[in-house]
């Protein structure tokens, strides 16, 4: 009796298959199929990357990296580059000449900064961006006009250049200066970047909670 049971296990043709799986031949094409029977899709992207409350060309100008020094930059076009960025502080978006001096900046960001005369601790973007956003310094924003009252080639590698600024607010002025220096050595051998940009009067006098 078990040998006969056996064979008969043993044997393909007595193998029962449930109605409701059905086989087919592996065509070696393997497509998901999702239990609502639609065809998986690989990549499915939504109709616009840009909800509807941004403007078009908001994707392309977050993915446009800001500008940073170049070699062939003199200290007078290192200078004359970072005012105009703030200039035009939100084109392409919001703050991006402001993320322009940021890269331009040669401070540190592990230890704390005299860039804006007294020490703040600026190793996080926020905090640069608010100071420039303080009653004084964002008189550089989107300004209106400007003219260099002074320059001087301190050292072979160090420059200040006095700049006057008019901003966009009436009887909005303020006197900046800059100081650039080129660096000698390391990832940023020949590049002028800026050491300090400070205001000519006394820019937080008030306080400053940044």
């Amino acid at each position: 009796m078990i040998l006969m049971m056996m064979s008969s296990l043993s044997s393909p043709s007595s193998w029962s298959v449930s109605p409701f799986f059905k086989s087919k031949p592996f065509t070696g094409d393997y497509r998901p199929i999702t239990p609502a029977g639609v065809p998986f899709c690989r990549g499915v992207r939504a109709s616009s990357d840009v909800p509807d409350f941004l403007s078009a060309d908001w994707l392309e100008s977050r993915r446009k990296k800001p500008d940073g020094p170049k070699l062939n930059f003199s200290a007078e076009e290192a200078v004359e580059y970072q005012l105009d960025a703030l200039k035009h502080n939100d084109q392409p978006h919001h703050d991006y000449g402001i993320e322009v001096m940021y890269r331009f900046a040669g401070f540190d960001p592990f230890e704390r900064s005299t860039y804006f005369g007294p020490f703040f601790d600026l190793g996080q973007f926020e905090r640069f961006r608010r100071i420039f956003h303080h009653s004084t310094y964002r008189v550089l924003l989107g300004h209106k006009e400007r003219k260099v009252l002074s320059c001087l080639l301190v050292e072979e590698n160090r420059f200040k250049q006095r700049v006057w600024v008019r901003g966009n607010r009436p009887e909005e002025e303020e006197i900046f200066q800059f100081t650039m220096v080129q660096r000698v050595g390391g990832s940023w051998d020949g590049y002028w970047l800026t050491e300090s940009l400070l205001n000519d009067g006394d820019a937080f006098s008030g306080g400053l909670a940044y």
